[in-house]
Parts: structure tokens; C-alpha cells; sequence
């Protein structure tokens, strides 16, 4: 009799602990469950929308242009290769988006140039270019472009939506022409076309305005 209840006791702490683990197993499995859903519901913070890529190569130097970022605010990443000294990466702040580079030798000096344009955030959409001109092939200096409103005529009846390209080794700047009470959407006054040439000044490359038409 004594045995039969010590085997009992034996057997019931046998089940209980077994009935322990099986609990502490689904609590386990319901952890690991909860904890793939949180990292589907928070991914890894820090990672920006690539909004613009490209990659440019002339005359054995390559530029890598990236574009990342959320809304208004975004950041423009250039890395060079290929030249002798300084290579170091370029990082800007935009408030607006890349819309597209391009790269040519403007000056015919042998070494090229790169130029990315961007538009601003909201309805205007005001065009700006950003460029580094290759010195000598051992590094690379920033272009000076000038603001539109430095030029009356050119800038006439300008409210933005610019579009730009390069036309063999002239930068070419397109836009509409607004007249007194057009609105943002409907531009009357036809189109204007900025031509532009790469010049030495007298700290640095910049951009002059060459010819102003109109069609």
C-alpha cells in the first residue's frame, strides 16, 4: 500500500512538471511570435528612400550621385573615383529632389565636369544646379551658378518649373513665362531658354549667362 501511493505522489509530480514545461514552452513560442511582429511593425530606423542613383563616367573619372531622403528635406551624396588626390565624399543638404546629372568636358580642358539638377519641394518647382568641375584631373572644385533673379530679362514673368540639359558643352535652362495674373498652373507667355557657358573666374569655375530666347 505504501509503495502503491509513493509511485501515485511520483507520478503526479511527474505530470505536473511536464505540465510546466508544455506552459512554459507556449509562453516562449508566444514571445518569439509577439517579437517578429513588433520588427515587422518598427523596421530598422535610419533608412532613407533612395529618391535619385546614378552613376556618370568620362574620361576615367566616375562619379556615384544618391539621392535619400523623406518629403521636403533631402541629402545629395556625390563620391568621386578616379582621381589622383581627393576623393573624399561629398554630402549636401536639399530642400526640394534631384531631378537628373549629366557630365561633359564644358571647357575642353580634357577632364570633366558634373552637373545635377534639382527642383525645390512645393508647387513652384525653382530649379537650381549643382556642379564640380575636375582640376586637373587631381580633384574637384564647386561651379558657381547665379541665382535667375541677378538678370531682369531673364528672369521676366518667371515663376520656376525649370527644366535643364546640356547641349554639347552649353547648360540650357528652360522654362514658362508667366504674364500679370497667369496662374501657377497656367503659364501665356510661351517658353524661355537660358544658354549657359563654364568660365574661369578668379577663384573659381562659374557658370555666365551666354544667350536669353524665346519661343
Amino acid at each position: 500500500m505504501k509503495q502503491l501511493k509513493t509511485i501515485t505522489i511520483a507520478l503526479v509530480v511527474a505530470l505536473t512538471i511536464i505540465a510546466c514545461k508544455n506552459e512554459q514552452g507556449k509562453i516562449n513560442q508566444e514571445q518569439i511570435e509577439n517579437n517578429k511582429d513588433l520588427s515587422n511593425e518598427n523596421p530598422i530606423q535610419g533608412e532613407q528612400k533612395i529618391i535619385f542613383q546614378k552613376t556618370l563616367t568620362l574620361q576615367n573619372i566616375t562619379f556615384d550621385i544618391s539621392n535619400t531622403g523623406e518629403g521636403s528635406i533631402g541629402q545629395l551624396t556625390i563620391q568621386p573615383k578616379g582621381l589622383e588626390i581627393d576623393n573624399e565624399k561629398i554630402t549636401l543638404e536639399l530642400f526640394g529632389q534631384v531631378t537628373n546629372a549629366e557630365i561633359e568636358d564644358l571647357n575642353s580642358d580634357g577632364f570633366p565636369e558634373i552637373l545635377i539638377y534639382t527642383i525645390s519641394a512645393g508647387s513652384g518647382s525653382y530649379g537650381k544646379v549643382i556642379g564640380y568641375s575636375v582640376n586637373n584631373g587631381k580633384s574637384i572644385s564647386e561651379i558657381f551658378f547665379p541665382e535667375i533673379s541677378e538678370n531682369k530679362e531673364a528672369s521676366r514673368g518667371y515663376m520656376g518649373h525649370d527644366e535643364f540639359t546640356l547641349i554639347e558643352t552649353t547648360l540650357a535652362r528652360r522654362f514658362p513665362i508667366y504674364k500679370d495674373g497667369d496662374t501657377n498652373n497656367s503659364p501665356t507667355g510661351g517658353t524661355r531658354q537660358i544658354e549657359y557657358k563654364l568660365k574661369d573666374g578668379e577663384s573659381s569655375r562659374l557658370f555666365v549667362l551666354d544667350k536669353i530666347s524665346e519661343y
